[in-house]
């Protein structure tokens, strides 16, 4: 968390009950970023508010909008949009702790959930919604008897992705149902320029804009560092870099990130096989079964999260001591988010990143232009890894096999299909174009991996940039990164079916268990 400030709550504007409040939760001191924006929201201007993850963002507008509604307590008095199901419970418990005292009512509107549930929740006159955009305006659009015309604050959170214009469609049709007279607060890890220009939800042209001052994006105690993987091994890499970890520090609470759904599901089986009990977050899951995963890990009875994007914006789980980029994100700007998850309210932090070499150098590079430090490297033993190559590669593909007889592809499917429905769309007429756009994707997918196939030929010219750097000399000439060394799928199939049958699977002798 940012460091605190001289200043007390008092001091800024906030009444007794809500700092005797505070005082219970062990909050006496505000953060820079709450110092900055309360007194100003207090005003009743719009605000802006950038600062990194686990600085405090969301009591910097809780507070002075709990304040508000406790002097004109009125139904929807605030609606507060996040991109994630899990965030918006987080902020919808910040909201409950803090406006205990006034007998606060939050109601969150997310989906996972049965919408009729919602409707009811929404109809019982709620003073704060917290809610994911898509969910809101099917609720919105799809019946007329909800009311936002005492509407005094809309909140964007996480406004950088909110705003980036993947969920324009859905705020045009809530913005329908808003008055125009409203505070506009916007709170984010990141700054962006189209937070103050957005075409949906304007700000105010006297907007209150506050950004931390800091060159680094991420905080002091975090330790970054980088693995490089050769095409085949990713797996075999992070298994061992988790092993040798845990055998440290057996008690740590560990998040690894990937990016598919799918590839979520796969590596938590596989990780399950190899004998590192774990849980999985990702969006195919029903709401249930997402609470539950996160309620085991911060209570510690799994110390094991693997995840999508779903968990890298504004969870607060303070206990993390390893983040695990398994595969990178999309944008560089969500590594930010992601390594945010450790090293938290001052607490020390380590994040790995596994990046392929060479091709993922270039990634590595605007992360660190990003984010104005430069990574180390995490050493690995080589050795340890061939070592496990056959095992993890059959755990994989007996995970893959396991994966097609359970459900997840169907609840791919209806995902899609609800998703359609949501906005008027014939579903058996987009089913049959999704298929199109798939095998038109596999080819592209084909013709993209020859592409990358022949730029590995002109291997001197491809690492020209590379041998600038001194991190990567001895990886330049490693044969190592060379080399293919993925078997085929064929033969995995056999060796499952063999493990299956003999309880084991032979490779130069028995398999062992990769210890917890």
């Amino acid at each position: 968390m940012a460091q605190k400030t001289d200043q007390k709550f008092a001091d800024l504007g906030l009444k007794p009950w809500i700092t005797k409040q505070l005082e219970k939760l062990g909050l006496r001191r505000p953060t820079p970023i709450q110092q900055a924006c309360i007194p100003r929201i207090l005003d009743g201007q719009d605000c802006i508010g950038a600062a990194k993850t686990g600085s405090g963002k969301t009591f910097a507008f809780a507070l002075p909008i709990l304040q508000r509604l406790s002097e004109e307590p009125t139904s929807n008095f605030a609606l507060i949009l996040t991109p994630t199901h899990e965030l918006a419970y987080q902020i919808a418990e910040q909201f409950s702790v803090a406006g205990q005292p006034m007998g606060v009512k939050v109601c969150v509107v997310t989906g996972g959930t049965d919408q009729l549930l919602e409707a009811q929740r929404l109809q019982a006159r709620p003073h704060i919604v917290v809610a994911m955009p898509g969910r809101l305006a099917a609720h919105l659009t799809g019946c007329n008897t909800y009311s936002f015309r005492a509407l005094q604050f809309l909140v964007v959170d996480e406004a950088d992705r909110v705003l980036s214009g993947s969920f324009d469609e859905d705020l045009e049709a809530i913005k329908r149902f808003l008055p125009e007279k409203r505070q506009n607060l916007f709170f984010s890890a990141t700054l962006k320029e189209f937070m103050r220009e957005s075409s949906v939800f304007p700000i105010a042209g006297g907007a209150f804009e506050w950004s931390e001052e800091s060159e680094v994006a991420t905080v002091e105690t975090l330790d970054q560092r980088y693995i490089l993987c050769a095409d085949y091994d990713r797996d075999m890499v992070l298994i061992e870099t988790l092993r040798k970890f845990k055998e440290e520090k057996e008690d740590a609470n560990v998040i690894i990130f990937t990016n598919s759904k799918k590839d979520c599901q796969v590596l938590s089986l596989t990780l399950n096989k190899i004998g590192f009990d774990n849980v999985c977050l990702h969006g195919f899951l029903r709401q249930k079964e997402r609470v539950a995963a996160l309620n085991r890990f911060k209570s510690k009875h799994v110390r094991i999260l693997i995840a999508t994007d779903v968990a890298s914006r504004g969870l607060d789980i303070p206990n993390v001591q390893l983040v695990l980029n398994h595969r990178l994100p999309k944008v560089p700007n969500e590594y930010i988010h992601r390594v945010g998850r450790t090293a938290r309210a001052g607490r020390k932090g380590l994040a790995i990143s596994i990046f392929r070499f060479p091709r993922d150098l270039e990634f590595l590079g605007e992360i660190e232009a990003l984010i104005n430090t430069k990574l180390t490297e995490h050493p690995v033993d080589q050795r340890l890894v061939e070592r496990i190559f056959m095992q993890v590669s059959v755990a994989r593909r007996e995970a893959e096999m396991n994966l097609d007889n359970k459900d997840f592809d169907e609840r791919r499917h209806n995902y899609r299909r609800k998703k359609w429905l949501e906005q008027g769309l014939d579903p058996d007429e987009m089913d049959a174009k999704w298929k199109r756009e798939q095998e038109q994707r596999k080819v592209e997918r084909k013709e993209r991996l020859r592409r990358e196939n022949e730029m590995r030929k002109e291997h001197g010219e491809r690492l020209g940039f590379v041998v600038k750097d001194d991190r990567f000399k001895d990886a330049v000439e490693s044969k190592k990164f060379k080399k293919r060394k993925f078997v085929e799928t064929e033969k995995l199939d056999e060796l499952v079916q063999k493990k299956k049958v003999e309880g084991k699977v032979v490779k130069k002798g028995k398999l062992k268990k990769v210890k917890k």
